[in-house]
This record gives structure tokens, C-alpha cells and sequence, in this order.
């Protein structure tokens, strides 16, 4: 009698262990995880932006990567690069392995686009068109703004000394180039006019920078020229950081808008497709935004655009022209920046 149970018991004990194990199985096959299961393995990003987003990346990284540890129990890391955005935009289709691409303008994401690596159809994919910071460019001047410089018109005076980046290195300068031409068009009374007007405005600048930095750089510790056109957002950071700064927003202007990208071919590679498109889509959220504002970028958030703060630090501009309102990036670069266009022809007539 005694034998038959024990048998019985350790044949119960068995059942019952192999019960426990498959169900261990499957669950584990199911994905549920026990809520002291190890930690997902570590992921990267490379972000490639232009220059002047640096310091708006410096709050909001680490915000993203304290989100992603808590919700999704995984250590995120980015790698980081900052430049003029055409330079970067070569650098990416040349072999610089960015996941994410932040760009001065939609054309230079359109050229990585052309290469492959981003699918087509990537604006839609993202709010706002994927329109993630905003700007306008400003004219910065010496204190008590001694050469009464007030608008675009100004800058083709004699005895002005213009510190710009180049439009074929910088994006900013493209802008910068941008909003020159849409404020003189409208005071020109043909196209010979105008093109002697860029003339004289190009002569006056004593060497083009390489990208935004370095024009501020060059204006405010160098303490070369008269005036300095730039973005918004890079004189508001200025000021900051503790640089006295006088500056002008021309009532006639244009609308600076920088779009945001993952690269395709590169996130597919990587496999880390997820948390780049998590990360770009956050950009996005008020939290975000908010710290895009705090260093000068006009926020595309309603409800952080409509704060006290940011709305007294960014007044509306009077005439403010989109890339839309110019004929669009294929048009633009054809007629002004593309080799032998307009930008050379300028250089080409300037008498230095």
C-alpha cells in the first residue's frame, strides 16, 4: 500500500513540474515577461544635424533616453554630428552612417533622398510635413546700429560690411541668400536691376564662412563687419549665453523651415528602426518643443507657440515668405545655387 502511493506521488510531481515548464515556455515564446527580466539589449543612434541645433539636442537627448530607459527597459546612446548642412548632407550620402538627419532645408534631405537612402514620401510621415524647427533670419548689428541698417535693402550700400556664410557649404546661407532676393525682388524694377543689387550686396561681404557658426563666430569674437545675418535662433542663444546682441527682424522676410528624417537605409541596416522613428516623433511633443524654443527656434507646437514666454520672444514678421511662395527647393537650387546659377554668376561679377 505504501509503495502504490509513493508511486502515485512522484508520478503527480512529475505531471505537475512538466506543466510548470511548459508553461514557463510559453510564455517566455509569448513575450510575457517577468517584471525582473533582464534589460534589453543597448541600442544607438547616430544624429546628423546642422550646426546651430547643437545646443537644443544637448536638453533634449537625454530627456528621450530617460523616457525610453523607463517605458521600454532599454539604454538608447547617440552618436552626434554638427555642421553646415549641405557639407553634412554629402558627408551622409557619401558614407556617414546617420540614422536621423536634421537638416537646414528640405532640399539638402531631398538630396539624400535622390541618393536612396531615405524612402520617398518621407514628409508625410511626420507632423507638420516634418517641419521640425522654424526660424527666420535676423540683422545683427554693432551697438547703437551706427549704419542705420533696418532692412535687406540696406546691405548693398557702400561701406558695408556684410558677414554671411556661403550658400554652397551652409544652409543657413541659402536662407540667408533667400531672403535677400525675395526683399530686393520687390524693390527692383527688372531683373538687371535686381541681379546688380545682389551684386552689391555680395561685394559687400569680405569672405564667405564656411557655416553659421563660424560667421558668428566671426562677427562677434573676431569682431569683423558692420552686420551679421544669421538665424533667429542662433542670436537668441547668443544673447544667452550672456553676448550683448542688437539686432533687426526685416518686416520683409522669409520662413526658415528645417525638416527631420530618419534614413531608411540606414536604420534598416542597424535595426534599430523603432526607436529612431520613436525618437523623431517625439521631437515633435510640447516637451520637446519646448526646449527647441528655449534656444531661439520658433516653435511648431500650438500650444508651446501660444506660451507668454515664447510669444514675446518671437513677434510675428509682417511679410513672411515661404519656400512654397518662391517656386520650391527644385526650383531654387536650380536658378540659384545649382553650379554656374546665379550665386556663381553673382561671384563671378564681383570686383574684389
Amino acid at each position: 500500500m505504501h509503495s502504490l502511493c509513493n508511486y502515485r506521488w512522484k508520478k503527480s510531481f512529475i505531471a505537475f513540474f512538466l506543466i510548470g515548464a511548459l508553461t514557463s515556455m510559453t510564455m517566455a515564446a509569448c513575450g510575457i515577461d517577468n517584471p525582473s527580466s533582464e534589460q534589453k539589449k543597448d541600442v544607438q543612434l547616430t544624429l546628423v544635424s546642422f550646426a546651430v541645433t547643437k545646443q537644443a539636442y544637448k536638453e533634449i537627448i537625454p530627456k528621450f533616453v530617460e523616457k525610453w530607459q523607463k517605458e521600454h527597459n532599454q539604454k538608447v546612446t547617440f552618436g552626434q554630428s554638427y555642421g553646415g548642412s549641405g557639407a553634412q548632407t554629402r558627408a551622409v550620402i557619401d558614407g556617414l552612417d546617420a540614422d536621423i538627419v536634421h537638416l537646414a532645408l528640405e532640399g539638402d534631405t531631398s538630396k539624400i533622398e535622390q541618393a536612396g537612402l531615405i524612402n520617398q514620401g518621407w514628409e508625410e510621415k511626420l507632423p507638420n510635413q516634418s517641419i521640425v524647427s522654424q526660424s527666420v533670419p535676423v540683422l545683427v548689428v554693432r551697438e547703437g546700429n551706427p549704419k542705420n541698417i533696418q532692412d535687406y535693402a540696406d546691405l548693398k550700400k557702400e561701406g558695408i560690411r556684410l558677414i554671411t556664410a556661403d550658400p554652397k557649404t551652409s544652409g543657413v546661407a541659402k536662407w540667408n541668400f533667400l531672403a535677400i532676393w525675395n526683399a530686393l525682388i520687390k524693390k527692383s524694377d527688372n531683373d538687371t536691376q535686381l541681379f546688380n543689387d545682389l551684386i552689391k550686396v555680395y561685394a559687400n561681404v569680405p569672405i564667405l564662412a564656411r557655416d553659421a557658426r563660424e560667421a558668428t563666430d566671426a562677427f562677434f569674437k573676431q569682431r569683423q563687419g558692420d552686420v551679421l545675418i544669421n538665424y533667429e535662433n542662433e542670436i537668441i542663444l547668443a544673447s544667452q549665453k550672456g553676448q550683448k546682441v542688437n539686432y533687426v527682424i526685416p518686416p520683409v522676410n522669409v520662413s526658415i523651415d528645417n525638416p527631420i528624417a530618419v534614413v531608411d537605409k540606414n536604420i534598416d541596416k542597424h535595426g534599430n528602426r523603432e526607436v529612431a522613428e520613436a525618437f523623431v516623433k517625439y521631437l515633435f511633443t510640447p516637451e520637446a518643443q519646448t526646449e527647441f524654443a528655449k534656444v531661439g527656434f520658433r516653435p511648431v507646437e500650438a500650444t508651446v507657440a501660444k506660451e507668454k514666454q515664447f510669444v514675446d520672444l518671437y513677434p510675428p514678421v509682417k511679410d513672411l515668405a515661404t519656400v512654397k511662395d518662391l517656386g520650391g527647393w527644385d526650383a531654387i537650387n536650380k536658378k540659384f545655387f545649382a553650379d554656374g546659377a546665379a550665386f556663381d554668376q553673382i561671384q563671378a561679377k564681383m570686383k574684389r
